[in-house]
């Protein structure tokens, strides 16, 4: 019997990729500049050749006509939702926002109607959400007059899917020197990753145009309050980070799911094939993950393109 593989990248201009399972189905994302596409695909291999559909377009002016970025579809309390970054196309950092829309019905043929965006301290990106127990927590990167740093990591309560109640409290910033490199120093693309009794926000660290650009991890127990900066522990080294043997530069911002027999646990991120390559360059990529005997996991090394790799198990 052959073995079924594939190669990636997945799609060639997929920066911020973002991957949801919902039943039988994976949702995808990928930043996309002034509009928000949706794609649909059975299978987590061929995300990339699913239908697609443009769900959302930034209006001609206003505070989110432009830098449309990092696109999140999350599924709570069985409505969907999609948190996005925008700014107004000339404030820069300081006028970016996480905005909101929501659809109670499918993600594909319901209306998509614009809640407006997340009250947040600070302005921001890269705005995710996830649930512990039985309450819901946003977590973005957030900007400032920050003198040593661009932004940093901050979590609050959700009073609903685009409200936060209390304070936004900063969980990481950057100071490793991998946390630092490009010119900038930047905590980024939060995303949470639940495992026992274990939760893993893996974040990517330093500026996305640089080759060190990767992947750090805070990591808390499940009986900790995670509005405590003190639960989370920060990890020394970057978790995931560049292979210059493999061609492999900038990987990070990423999500993950499983496998559609749901056996494989897989990351979805982006990266770049030649150093110093650019931005405009980051391709999507997958590959499967395993986890440490102390329970955490091991991200190996990223992958280089267009090598054969077994599809998901399942597929």
């Amino acid at each position: 019997m052959i073995e079924k593989t594939f190669k990636n990248p997945l799609l060639d201009f997929g920066a911020d990729p973002w991957v949801f399972k919902d039943r039988d189905y994976y949702y995808f994302m990928v930043t996309r500049g002034t509009k928000i596409d949706l794609w649909k695909s059975k299978t987590l291999s061929g995300i990339a050749q699913g239908n697609c559909k443009t769900i959302w377009t930034a209006p001609e002016e206003g505070i989110n006509c432009a830098n449309v970025w990092a696109p999140e579809i999350h599924k709570i309390n069985g409505s969907w939702y999609i948190y996005f970054t925008a700014n107004d196309g000339k404030g820069g950092d300081l006028s970016r926002k996480v905005f909101v829309l929501e659809n109670t019905s499918d993600p594909f043929n319901g209306v998509w109607e614009e809640k407006g965006f997340v009250n947040t301290e600070h302005s921001g990106l890269d705005g995710t959400v996830f649930e512990h127990q039985g309450k819901f927590y946003f977590v973005y990167a957030g900007y400032g007059n920050f003198p040593d740093y661009g932004s940093a990591l901050y979590i609050a309560e959700m009073e609903n899917p685009w409200t936060l109640k209390g304070t936004n409290v900063l969980i990481s910033k950057p100071e490793f020197d991998w946390e630092k490199q490009g010119g900038m120093a930047i905590n980024e693309g939060p995303v949470m990753l639940k495992r026992k009794n274990k939760l893993f926000l893996i974040y990517s660290a330093s500026a996305t145009w640089s080759d060190d650009y990767c992947l750090g991890m805070l990591t808390a127990s499940t009986d900790k309050d995670v509005l405590d900066k003190n639960s989370w522990v920060k990890s020394e080294q970057p978790v995931f980070k560049k292979s210059i043997e493999n061609q492999v530069f900038a990987p990070g911002h990423n999500s993950f799911t499983l496998s559609p027999d749901e056996t494989e646990d897989w990351i979805i991120y982006h990266a770049i094939s030649e150093s110093e390559g650019g931005t405009e360059h980051r391709s999507t990529r997958i590959q499967k993950f395993t986890w440490i005997l102390d329970g955490t996991p091991n991200f190996g090394i990223p992958l280089p393109i267009a090598t054969p790799i077994p599809v998901p198990s399942g597929e």
